[in-house]
Parts: structure tokens; sequence; C-alpha cells
């Protein structure tokens, strides 16, 4: 079963009488730092490598400790579940809680930051933090920072370690299905304005990269698609029961399968687009130019290179590769496999078994005066059969040992 985050204790004022919202100091965590690589060229024409390190701030705590409250939730269902922490059996929120505005917001600008959940490989994000309401700040166990692509979970679990469920609930909120990947929310209860697509891209954008925005002005409802699915389920507990200019509260949910043909070509789209980026990733960047026809020369340098100094000979495609690989490694072309077992150097043009090096060695097997002694010697072809003698069976050829 999937970890499932239990709200913050509450804190008493003897305990922490420091009601300021400065980043907590932690003794258990050091202060980690990041490093960005930068590759540029000099005025003399070479290459320069450059490293970056900088210190990440420490995650600061949303709320105070000491006035932060722990209350039981609404009566919204008939049963209590006590490991959720929630009412289950109604399956559809009571609409005037679902139009109480949310406690906090999340700033990520002021609030993000590293915390012990950094030092974790694989940990989840924090659900306090993404509703504006987390008051351990460094202290905190869960990632205080929005996802990115290289943040993936498994399909049945949200990026909060939330198990999904088989279908949506009736009124599309909740966790949601791992039947589906659903990138894009219901953004209902917008004010309509004149500039509501300017609002809302705003707001939208500050939770991940957004790719298409579609907003009913007369309706007062927008839809938005997140370039990643984990940035979605963080916007919709981020902007849940939320308001953007004024003072409307927003129904965030999940957004249901878009029935126009358009929309299912363009999520088939961007899967293949995916799954190329991926391919692109894995091959040197000379042979996808090729493979896309952005390099017209590569087929006559191919032809005219091709041979590797044997007559006749035309590599195959695994060679190229295996060629770009190891220029790109800094390997080069010696010891580079072209076929059977044999290899190819700089130097020779003809291909030559790679075990012959080896035995002209004096650190080999042999002693140098054995393979002197064995230069002189010629092998006879043991599979040469005798002359049989005469006698009544010379004629009888038969193999079976029964005869």
């Amino acid at each position: 079963m999937s970890e499932v985050q239990s709200p913050p204790t509450q804190t008493s004022l003897e305990l922490a009488p420091d009601t300021s919202l400065e980043p907590a100091t932690s003794t258990e965590l050091a202060p980690i730092t990041t490093e960005q690589t930068i590759i540029t060229t000099n005025a003399e024409g070479k290459r320069v490598k450059k490293i970056i390190r900088r210190k990440r701030r420490p995650a600061r705590p949303q709320v105070d400790p000491a006035t932060f409250k722990t209350e039981a939730p609404a009566a919204t269902g008939h049963i209590f579940n006590i490991w959720y922490n929630k009412w289950s059996g109604g399956d559809r929120e009571d609409k005037y809680l679902s139009k109480t505005a949310a406690q906090g917001r999340c700033n990520i600008a002021k609030d993000s930051g590293y915390t012990k959940a950094d030092r974790t490989p694989g940990s989840y994000f924090c659900l306090f933090f993404a509703r504006g309401i987390c008051p351990k700040g460094i202290d905190c166990e869960y990632l205080h920072r929005l996802p990115t692509v290289t943040d993936i979970f498994p399909s049945n679990i949200d990026c909060f370690g939330r198990d999904k469920h088989a279908d949506y609930r009736d009124d599309m909120g909740g966790v949601g299905t791992f039947q589906r990947q659903n990138r894009t929310l219901y953004i209902g209860r917008i004010h309509p304005t004149d500039d509501i697509e300017e609002i809302v891209a705003r707001h939208m954008a500050e939770w991940g990269a957004v790719e298409r925005t579609r907003v009913l002005t007369a309706r007062g409802v927008a839809f938005v698609t997140y370039l990643n699915e984990a940035n979605s389920q963080f916007a919709k507990e981020a902007m849940a029961h939320q308001s953007l200019d004024h003072d409307e509260i927003l129904n965030v949910r999940w957004a249901t399968v878009d029935p126009n043909p358009q929309a299912a070509k363009r999520e088939a789209h961007r899967i293949e687009e995916q799954a190329a980026e991926a391919i692109r990733k894995a091959l040197p960047a000379a042979y996808v130019a090729e493979l896309e026809g952005r390099d017209p020369e590569s087929k006559k340098r191919r032809k005219v290179e091709g041979t590797f100094g044997l007559q006749g000979y035309e590599a195959p495609d695994d060679v190229w590769h295996a060629k770009e690989k190891g220029e790109i490694e800094g390997g080069g072309m010696e010891g580079r496999m072209i076929e059977g077992g044999k290899t190819y150097g700089q130097d020779t043009g003809a291909a030559q078994y790679s075990a012959a090096p080896a035995a002209q060695g004096g650190n080999g097997i042999l002693s140098s005066s054995t393979l002197a002694a064995l230069k002189g010697y010629t092998a006879t072809p043991s599979n040469k059969r005798s002359t049989p003698v005469s006698g009544p069976l010379v004629d009888y050829g038969s193999d079976d040992d029964s005869d």
C-alpha cells in the first residue's frame, strides 16, 4: 500500500515560542548544492568547461506551527475512514464545502527549498506544501518544490504518494484513475472578464509548463493541459478553492475525455514525439541528422569512407553507430569490431584478427623460444584417412558397431 500523508501535528505555544516564518535550521541536514555545467568557446577558439555550483536554500514553513490546527473533516459521506482521515460513501462533495475558500496558497518563489526528502531518492511531494499550509519547512519528509519531467512515479500512484482508483468519482474530483493518463484540468466558476484568457494562463503557469489552454468566456470555464502529468496533479491541489484576480472560489476537477477527433490526434502525435525524442537522445547527433534528412552530405561521406580500406566492403549501420559512439566517448576508431570478430585500425587498411598482436608480444602464454621453434613447424591435416589394406573386407565401409 502506498504512503499516506498525515496532517502535521499541532505544536503548543510553550514548545515553539518563536512565531516567525524564517527557515528552520536542522542539524540533520547540510546545505544541498546544485551543479550546472556550461561549455563555452574562448577567444582562442578552445572549448572551456565551467561548473557553476549554487547552494540551495532551505524550505521555509508556510504557516506558524503554533497556530496550525488540525480539524476533523466535514461529514461528506456515510463512513469515516480512519486510514485516509476522510469520509467515504458519499461520492459527491458537499456543495457548500466546495465553496469555502482555501486556508492558504503556495508561493513557489518563496516557499520552495530543500527538505529531508531531498536526501531520499524517489520521495513524494508534500500535499500540504501544495495547499500552502505546511508548517514543517526544512524538517518535512516530503519534497517542497515543483515536479519536473525527471520525477517519474508508478501509474497507480500520484505525485503525493496517494493510491489511484479504478475509475473517476462522479464529480471528477479526488486522486483520479490509473487507467488513463490525464493531464487536463477543468476549472469552473471563473469570474468572466475581457482578459480572462490572460488571467488563467498567468495563474496556471505557476505550477508547470502548460501545453494548451482553452477558455469558455461566457460560461467562466477553462481547460488547462500540462506537459507533465505530475504538474497537473500538483496544480489541481494548489488551485483547489483558490481565486484568481477576483474573489471567486474555483472549482478544480479532472477533465473528461475530449470527444473532439483532433484531440485524439494531438495525443497520438504527442506520444510519437516522446518516443522520437527518446530515440534522439539514445543515438548520436550525426546519425539522427542523417535519418531526418538534415545532413545531405552524410550519404556521400559514407559512400567514400564506408569501405574502411577494404575493397568491395560496405559497413552496416551498426558499425557506423559503434564508430560514432566511440568518437563521442573519446575511444577513437581503434579496436572497434567490424564483423566476425575482426577489428579495424587507423594505420592499416586490411582487417586483421585481434589475436595476432597478442601472439607477437613477449608477455603471452608461450615464450619467445617456443614461438621461434614453432615457426618452422608445418602442421599436417588430421582428417586424412589412411589407405586400407588389401583383404576380404576392403570394400566394407559400415560404421555400425553391431556389425
